[in-house]
């Protein structure tokens, strides 16, 4: 999507100038999020140093997209791809319309061919979204949230982006914790709306629970 194309769309959106939870939601989230990293930091340099071992490329993976407002950050993640990871979806969209189908429909593939061994096993544990707590406490995102997402995909919210905006995008969200796999995307667009339209406290708690038992289990999340 181009700039202009994008700032009409934001435009257009009428976001309300300030972030769902207000002060209160940050403070517990910069609280929470450097105990938590604090914490996993000797877990951190483990994956850093397995990702160091089994690949050459570079460990942070940033990537691209809108948050609370439309104002646009790199959201990190410890790189679970192949460094030519645009090619190889470029490619297989072209040459499988199964594939692209299922693309088109959910933006993710359950049999990912970009997805590296080590990727696979820092997804499936979730930790390859740990470098998103540094996003936490930068203020880009929020422990709880919306799902990010890119630029492109601003287009697919229709009426519901105002919705969006009004929430930093979430390490976990409402989607996430309710059989994310089975979700089409406009679903997952609803459970985001809905989670904004009614956000409590009390929702978040209940989230971060139900994604601690997820991670648990070895669910992971994308």
């Amino acid at each position: 999507m181009f700039d202009g194309e994008l700032s009409v769309l934001l435009g257009q959106s009428k976001a309300a100038p300030y972030t769902i939870g207000g002060k209160s939601k940050r403070i517990f989230d910069v609280i929470i999020a450097s105990i938590t990293l604090i914490v996993f930091l000797p877990l951190f340099a483990f994956v850093v140093l397995l990702l160091k071992l089994t690949d050459p490329g570079p460990v942070i993976f940033r990537h691209i997209r809108v948050g609370q407002g439309g104002r646009r950050f790199a959201c990190f993640k410890f790189r679970s791809m192949v460094l030519d990871s645009d090619k190889v979806l470029k490619t297989l969209l072209e040459s499988d319309p199964a594939a692209r189908k299922e693309w088109d429909r959910t933006q993710k593939l359950a049999n990912d061919p970009r997805i590296t061994p080590v990727g696979k096993f820092l997804r499936q544990s979730s930790l390859d979204e740990l470098p998103q707590l540094i996003n936490v406490i930068r203020g880009d995102m929020s422990l709880v949230g919306p799902r990010p997402i890119v630029p492109s995909e601003l287009t697919r919210y229709g009426d519901k982006l105002s919705l969006y905006l009004l929430a930093r995008p979430g390490i976990t969200g409402i989607w996430q914790v309710s059989g994310r796999n089975d979700c089409g995307y406009d679903r997952r667009i609803e459970m985001d709306a809905n989670y904004v339209r009614n956000w409590r406290f009390s929702t978040d708690f209940v989230i971060l629970l139900r994604t601690l038992g997820a991670v648990l289990a070895q669910r992971g999340s994308y």
